[in-house]
């Protein structure tokens, strides 16, 4: 069975920014698409928003989507399932604390397994920006792929691609339409095809 989680943010809901557009694409394409609302979302924490994203039917057809704090609850829940899965995307993400309030950043777990996270997604995608105001910028997106090998976008002027604080309101994203419609895998881009 086809279908999607996309994670929102810190202080997001289900209705931010680009995600209701994405939910209606993935639709449209055949796909059963949850977006649940996170607990607290103003205060991430990964105690409470990965049971949330666990309860999900993930399949060899199922595609991940995380938006900013969403996008190191991808990397958890990823880190935490017993299949593989076919598209995990990341925008705007991180994977270490990120300003001065380091010690409040929750939603991060102390250390990775970064190749329990591989091994259970065919196809890794990082979207990130030159001028993410919150630090979710491209050596945040260089530092995960470096761990995680996968495909890298690097946006130049896109901040943080969706946020109320710097009136970014960001209610279509063409970019993730189009990289939700590619079917390869690591595999096919090497030559090696395994489907």
């Amino acid at each position: 069975m086809k279908n999607a989680l996309i994670l929102h943010g810190t202080s997001c809901t289900p209705q931010s920014f680009w995600q209701p557009s994405i939910k209606s694409f993935l639709e449209s394409k055949g796909y059963e698409v949850i977006v649940p609302q996170l607990p607290e979302a103003d205060t991430p924490d990964l105690e409470k928003w990965l049971p949330v994203a666990l309860d999900f039917a993930f399949n060899e057809e199922s595609i991940l989507i995380g938006h900013s704090a969403g996008s190191p609850l991808v990397l958890s829940v990823l880190e935490n399932i017993n299949t593989q899965i076919h598209k995990a995307i990341l925008v705007a993400g991180y994977a270490r604390p990120k300003g001065e309030k380091k010690d409040a950043e929750h939603i991060l777990q102390k250390k990775y397994n970064w190749e329990e996270i591989k091994n259970n997604v065919k196809d890794l995608i990082f979207i990130n920006s030159d001028n993410d105001p919150w630090g979710c910028d491209h050596k945040e997106g260089l530092y995960m792929w470096e761990h995680l090998g996968g495909t890298l976008i690097l946006r130049e002027g896109e901040g943080h691609m969706g946020t109320e604080t710097y009136n970014q309101p960001y209610t279509k994203f063409p970019l993730l339409e189009k990289l939700l419609e590619l079917r390869y895998t690591r595999s096919s881009i090497d030559g090696t095809d395994k489907k």
